[in-house]
C-alpha cells in the first residue's frame, strides 16, 4: 500500500477514537500556574542542531485576570508557526482552565496554511482553510469535558516532569484529513542524574493511543515529540522538539541560555 494511502487509511480509522463524554462542557484539564509570567526568549534549531531562527514563549497575565499563552517559532525567511491559548483562573485562582486555542502557520514561501481553532466553551473545533483555496471551514462538535491541549503543553507536562504522576492523559485536535480528536498519554522518557546536587533535566514524551492492529501502520507517520524540563518544584520548560505543522519540518525550540547539545548531554 503506498505511504500516502496508508496514512490516510490510518487517520480515517483513528477518527472513531475520540473520547466520550465527561462531566463538564468546558475543558476538564486543570493546569498549574506558571512560576513566572512574561517572555521566555528562545531559538529554533533544525534536526542537525543548527540555529535557524528566533522563537519565544509569552505567558501574560491580563488586567481582567485571564492568562494568554503564545508560542512562536520558525525558520528565518521560511516556515513559521504561531500558537496561542487563552486561559482563566479556576479553583480559587490556584489553577488554569483553557478557554480557547489557535494555531496558524505559513509555508516556506510565506503563504498562510489555514487556521486551527478550538473553542472549549462553545465546544467547537474548527479547521479554516487558507484563503482563496475554495474549500469551506470544517468543524467538529467537541465532547463535554474535553481534555484537548494542543498549545499549553509546557504547563500541562510539569507534574509529569516533577514525578508527581507517572502519566497524564489528554487529547490532540488535528485537521489533516478532516477535524478529529486523538488520545495521547505523556510519560517521562529520560531523567538525568545530577552528580553535584545541581538541577536535573527531564525529558517528557507523548504517544498517541492507537490500537495494536493499527500501531505498526501508523507509527511511521506519527510526530517525534519531546519536551525538556528542569526537575524540582519549578519544573521550568527548557525546550521541545516537534513539527512546525502537519507535514512541516521538525524543529527544536530551546530556551535562551541552553542549546540542543546541552539538553542531550544531560543524559
Amino acid at each position: 500500500m503506498p505511504n500516502t494511502r496508508r496514512a490516510a487509511v490510518c487517520l480515517a480509522l483513528l477518527a472513531a477514537l475520540a473520547w466520550g463524554e465527561a462531566s463538564r462542557a468546558e475543558s476538564a484539564l486543570r493546569l498549574e500556574l506558571p512560576e513566572h509570567f512574561g517572555r521566555i526568549p528562545a531559538s529554533t534549531y533544525d534536526e542537525g542542531g543548527e540555529r535557524v531562527g528566533n522563537a519565544e514563549i509569552l505567558i501574560e497575565q491580563r488586567s481582567d485576570g485571564t492568562v494568554k499563552l503564545e508560542v512562536e517559532s520558525g525558520i528565518e525567511g521560511a516556515e513559521r508557526t504561531l500558537a496561542t491559548a487563552d486561559l482563566v483562573r479556576v479553583e480559587s485562582g490556584d489553577a488554569l482552565q483553557i478557554v480557547s486555542q489557535q494555531s496558524q502557520s505559513i509555508d516556506a514561501e510565506g503563504n498562510p496554511l489555514g487556521v486551527l481553532s478550538i473553542d472549549h466553551v462553545q465546544r467547537i473545533g474548527s479547521c479554516t482553510p487558507p484563503p482563496g483555496n475554495g474549500k469551506s471551514v470544517q468543524t467538529l462538535q467537541l465532547p463535554t469535558g474535553d481534555r484537548i491541549a494542543n498549545v499549553p503543553l509546557n504547563l500541562l507536562f510539569r507534574p509529569v516532569a516533577r514525578g508527581d504522576t507517572d502519566k497524564l492523559s489528554f487529547q490532540i485536535f488535528v485537521c489533516r484529513f478532516g477535524p478529529r480528536l486523538l488520545n495521547a498519554v505523556a510519560t517521562v522518557a529520560r531523567r538525568s542524574e545530577s552528580a553535584n546536587g545541581g538541577s536535573e533535566t527531564v525529558e517528557v514524551r507523548y504517544e498517541l493511543q492507537i490500537p495494536g492492529y493499527l500501531s505498526s501502520l501508523a507509527r511511521p507517520f506519527l510526530p517525534n515529540v519531546a519536551m525538556w524540563f528542569e526537575s524540582g518544584a519549578s519544573g521550568d520548560w527548557l525546550g521541545h522538539r516537534m513539527p512546525l505543522f502537519s507535514k512541516g519540518p521538525t524543529v527544536m525550540v530551546v530556551r535562551s541560555g541552553k542549546s540542543p547539545s546541552s539538553l542531550f548531554s544531560a543524559f
